[in-house]
């Protein structure tokens, strides 16, 4: 479109831009900032689309608002906007300032050829041409706002991407206004609440809304993730043999359960990054549909989540050098001034030691895939971790040894489920079924046999 100032620095808009579904070979963590940079490239893509939909109104004398289909589209795009679980009210601010931002670049382009005449050579066919692509673009962009929910949702967002969002109204044409406006609609994108959870479970300013306030029901928490066409797997990915994070890449049991799953319900993953301190703010939070990582059941968690069946049960026990183990054996022994107890952050594992250790001396470890190290470095004694974990790094790391063969408490494994009865029911059912053929016990023995 030579002579118009729009700036088309986006050329992206045949490509598919569908979400890669991760596969066993290439399992990692989602990038929140990628998530946030599909958004923005999408909502340029859009923007970059205008100049050729005038292009076609002014030589048809067709005018550049057509209130008419602006409401149908906008009602379809809300329509599918809470299918996907995003909130009604922000799904509109955003969707509405698009139409309006589409209208202003249509504008300058008429705005210039009034004063410099029509000057485009090729004029692309509205209803064959350029509508379909919009509509590819429309729903991409509503799956990518979706994905981006949690970042979106960030304190920091709006300082975070003012930058972003100036360079994407600057090669529109737009004004400075204009990206304020984008800055604050997208920052204002928030998830819909669930129906199935209790009003006590809801947010405060939720319960407080007034009738007309209230946002438009939505769907069960299974139909957001088949609409979605992927299921949020969160994982800490420091927790061998459940989840272990090496060079970018997950693997363990829950991992190849988890996408074992998903292909159950016939869509992609995508593992979310969460943490022992943060797990819980998390799920709260809605950054995932389910959490594995070997979880424990504990009272503390059972009163606010909701757990699936339990897939694997165990203890606490002390893990030290082989040549101490009979020195460090009981919690007698290990509760000692003189000895050297290594935890990491914000589990059971650290609930567990500052509950029954009084003299010790406390360490806590932030990286959990590194802790043992320190025994076998000899900065630190003995550890006190789940038997599974104890005997997996037993067998990697032949110079430790559990030093007492029984555990000091039994506790159940199971997945971290959200509220949603249909979810948790088909949770269940998938486990249930994996227990009974073996599969689960398969992938213990198996990641307990690896070097």
């Amino acid at each position: 479109m030579r002579g118009l100032p729009f700036t088309l620095t986006v050329l992206i808009l045949t490509s598919t831009l569908v979400v890669p579904r991760t596969t066993a070979a290439q399992a990692r963590f989602a990038d929140p900032a990628a998530d946030v940079e599909r958004v923005f490239t999408l909502l340029a893509s859009r923007l970059a689309l205008m100049p050729a939909v005038a292009a076609w109104k002014w030589q048809n004398k067709a005018a550049i608002s057509d209130p008419a289909r602006e409401q149908a589209v906008l009602l379809e795009t809300e329509k599918q906007a809470a299918a996907l679980g995003i909130e009604d009210a922000s799904a509109h601010a955003l969707l509405s300032l698009q139409m309006r931002l589409a209208r202003d670049v249509q504008q300058r382009a008429f705005t210039h050829w009034e004063q410099a005449g029509f000057d485009v050579k090729e004029v692309k066919d509205l209803t064959r041409a350029l509508r379909p692509q919009l509509d590819r673009l429309g729903g991409e962009l509503l799956r990518a706002l979706a994905a981006a929910l949690p970042a979106l949702a960030l304190p920091d967002f709006r300082a975070r991407y003012g930058a972003r969002t100036a360079t994407l109204i600057e090669a529109a044409g737009l004004s400075a206004s204009d990206g304020e406006a984008l800055l604050s609609a997208l920052s204002g994108v928030r998830a819909s609440p669930i129906p199935a959870r209790s009003p006590a479970e809801q947010p405060r300013a939720t319960a407080l809304r007034s009738p007309a306030e209230e946002p438009r029901a939505s769907t069960s928490w299974l139909a957001r993730i088949r609409a979605r066409g992927e299921l949020r797997v969160g994982s800490t990915g420091d927790y061998a043999p459940f989840s272990l994070e090496t060079e970018g890449k997950l693997s363990g049991v829950d991992i190849a359960l988890a996408e074992s799953f998903a292909r159950s319900l016939g869509v992609g993953v995508r593992f979310v990054k969460t943490s022992w301190p943060t797990l819980m703010r998390d799920y709260h939070d809605d950054a995932f549909d389910v959490a594995l990582s070997g979880i424990s059941i504990t009272p503390e968690r059972a009163a606010s989540a909701r757990f699936s069946v339990p897939y694997q049960s165990g203890g606490k026990t002390p893990i030290a050098r082989c040549r101490e183990r009979t020195k460090l054996a009981t919690l007698a022994q290990i509760d000692d001034e003189h000895v050297r107890v290594i935890v990491n952050p914000g589990g059971t594992n650290e609930a567990f030691v500052r509950a029954q250790l009084k003299r010790a001396s406390v360490r806590v470890f932030a990286d959990n895939r590194a802790i043992f190290d320190e025994l076998l470095a000899g900065r630190a004694d003995v550890m006190i971790t789940d038997d599974v974990e104890a005997e997996l790094q037993h067998r990697r790391h032949p110079g430790l040894c559990r030093t007492n063969k029984l555990t000091f408490t039994q506790a159940d494994k199971a997945w971290l489920v959200q509220p949603d009865d249909q979810l948790v029911s088909t949770v269940d059912a998938w486990l249930k079924s994996r227990l009974r053929d073996r599969t689960v016990a398969r992938l213990l023995s198996r990641a307990l046999a690896q070097p």
